[in-house]
């Protein structure tokens, strides 16, 4: 591809909204490179088109973790070489984030949320990138042998030691969320941000951690806000076969596109259809009606994808009666 010059107009599609008590704005659609970013599997020229792509529409924020891939690690190091070629000239108008919590490599130091795996994770991706810092450190789940004290801990130092940015969770439940908040405010890093699941059909954060949320004023990033793709036209008539559940490493796999799903799919399908929406677009504009929600992670295999998905911000009202519709249809 060619040298790489950001659109002037970048900042005229989307909307920025602030991340809880803090002073950092996100964009309402941000991109994560969990699972097409990859090495083993994925395109290098299109995990460059879509981060073009992405960054010209507005999206300023990319998401990784240092186990994203597949293998684990090879979407920070393909990240990397993109942030080099491409992106370092704009690095104080991106957000990057990364996360440590899954199992990176062997022995009792691999994974969870002690202080000697998340700092030695969080040195390890930065590396991988290419960057002196990140803007958001995430402890990605939580770990019940190690004391949340020290995990809280490990990103004070790691914001303290400016090697991040902000202090953020990943899929905390609210009790756990409350504690973290706490401990951090008082270790003088609030935290900013919690990223979890959240979608029409997977609603499990409704039970207490949006009311946390609301109560600590913490932001709340969505991921898997299509429900691993399901949310979308792919699979109305049937499985296509480049999508991802033809891969061994996705997380959604034929086993759950069941004929039930599928009419589930389609009536949410003609309600988006009123609404002149395609179903992504309305699964997103549902997330984003909630002033709670700080940005709708996506993730993308194409370029159009992304577009589609931006599509999603233009129109997040709903009448009670289309909001009863939906809940009836996913009863």
């Amino acid at each position: 591809m060619s040298p790489y010059t950001a659109a002037a107009d970048r900042y005229d599609h989307l909307s920025y909204r602030r991340t809880g008590r803090s002073g950092l704005k996100l964009p309402e659609i941000s991109l994560g490179l969990w699972q097409n970013f990859g090495t083993e599997y994925d395109s290098f020229d299109v995990a460059r088109a879509m981060l073009r792509r992405a960054f010209d529409a507005g999206i300023t924020h990319f998401d990784l973790a240092n186990n994203y891939g597949p293998p684990p690690g090879s979407a920070e190091s393909n990240f990397g070489m993109l942030f080099k070629q491409d992106f370092r000239p704009y690095r104080d108008e991106l957000i990057i984030s990364t996360k440590a919590g899954y199992l990176m490599w062997p022995g009792p130091y691999g994974e969870f949320g002690s202080r000697k795996y998340l700092l030695a994770s969080l040195d390890q991706s930065l590396k991988r990138m290419g960057l002196d810092y990140v803007d958001i450190f995430y402890s990605h789940r939580p770990d019940d042998e190690t004391p949340l004290e020290e995990t809280m801990m490990a990103l004070d130092h790691a914001v303290r030691s400016g090697k991040a940015l902000y202090a953020g969770i990943s899929n905390y439940p609210a009790d756990m969320t409350a504690e973290a908040a706490s401990i951090l405010r008082e270790l003088g890093t609030p935290c900013i941000i919690h990223q979890a699941r959240y979608s029409m059909m997977d609603r499990w954060v409704e039970d207490g951690l949006l009311a946390q949320l609301d109560k600590d004023d913490i932001g709340f990033i969505v991921f898997s806000p299509l429900a691993q793709g399901l949310l979308s036209d792919k699979y109305l008539h049937g499985i296509p076969s480049t999508s991802r559940v033809t891969k061994s490493y996705g997380s959604l796999q034929k086993k759950h596109i069941t004929p039930e799903i599928v009419a589930k799919l389609q009536k949410l399908n003609n309600v988006a259809a009123n609404r002149g929406q395609t179903l992504a677009q309305m699964a997103i504009a549902w997330l984003l009606r909630l002033p709670r929600v700080t940005s709708v992670l996506i993730g993308a295999s194409s370029t159009a994808q992304i577009d589609d998905c931006i599509g999603g911000t233009m129109n997040t009202a709903f009448t009670s009666d289309e909001l009863t519709l939906i809940d009836s249809i996913l009863a």
